[in-house]
């Protein structure tokens, strides 16, 4: 994040916010909180870090970059 004062400070927070609102929280209604979390964290965890595609890895997926930058014979 940025330093204090800096225009950019939340920038990236706010981004991500207002993705999620856009993609996830207006697209339906939600019946209970529970409901409202799990939808949150699968869309975060299933989507959001996993698949959708960065423009600073070349338009790539987390998953897809690292396919292509890891060896197949390279220990996890």
């Amino acid at each position: 994040m940025g330093s204090i004062g800096d225009c950019y400070d939340n920038s990236m927070m706010e981004s991500f916010w207002g993705t999620m609102q856009l993609e996830l929280l207006d697209s339906r209604k939600w019946e209970s909180r529970t409901e409202l979390a799990t939808g949150i964290f699968e869309w975060i965890e299933c989507w959001y870090n996993p698949i959708r595609r960065h423009s600073s890895i070349g338009m790539l997926s987390p998953v897809d970059f690292e396919a292509r930058h890891t060896s197949p014979d390279q220990d996890h």
